[in-house]
């Protein structure tokens, strides 16, 4: 029974790691929404998921923003002009920033299941422009005020 037991609890784990998706975010200069942007800029994923953010052009690199993780998650940070690929298990809101960029706007946001917007997330203090791309985006996608 216990053979039984731990084949079941194996066979499970490779299941959810082989139904988790890969989603690319491009880095960009412009698109059409304007400058210094991320492609797309929120996403919808589920826990497991991993997250490749694409040099697409040079001068950017994805990182957490501090208060924007939900909480008890370590953040990350890329380097300038590094493809990275992150694999999100934390349910919550993911803030997101070009180092570089993050007081010309250049945030997206990464919602992990199904969680809500806390309080900490909307509180963070981020320069202006970011404040206001964070806003645009959660209003967007039905996180508004």
């Amino acid at each position: 029974m216990r053979a039984l037991l731990l084949g079941l609890s194996l066979f499970l784990t490779a299941f959810q790691f082989a139904q988790a998706e890969m989603h690319e975010v491009k880095m960009l200069n412009r698109n059409v929404s304007g400058p210094m942007v991320y492609e797309p800029d929120f996403l919808q994923i589920a826990p497991g998921d991993t997250v490749k953010f694409i040099a697409a052009t040079s001068g950017h690199n994805a990182a957490t923003v501090d208060g924007m993780v939900p909480e008890g998650t370590a953040g990350f940070k890329g380097g300038i002009n590094e493809e990275i690929e992150v694999t999100l298990d934390a349910e919550g809101f993911y803030g997101i920033k070009c180092s570089p960029h993050f007081a010309m706007g250049m945030v997206m946001v990464i919602r992990v299941g199904d969680a809500k917007v806390d309080t900490g997330f909307a509180a963070a203090k981020v320069p202006a422009r970011a404040r206001k791309r964070f806003d645009e985006i959660l209003a967007r996608n039905g996180f508004g005020k």
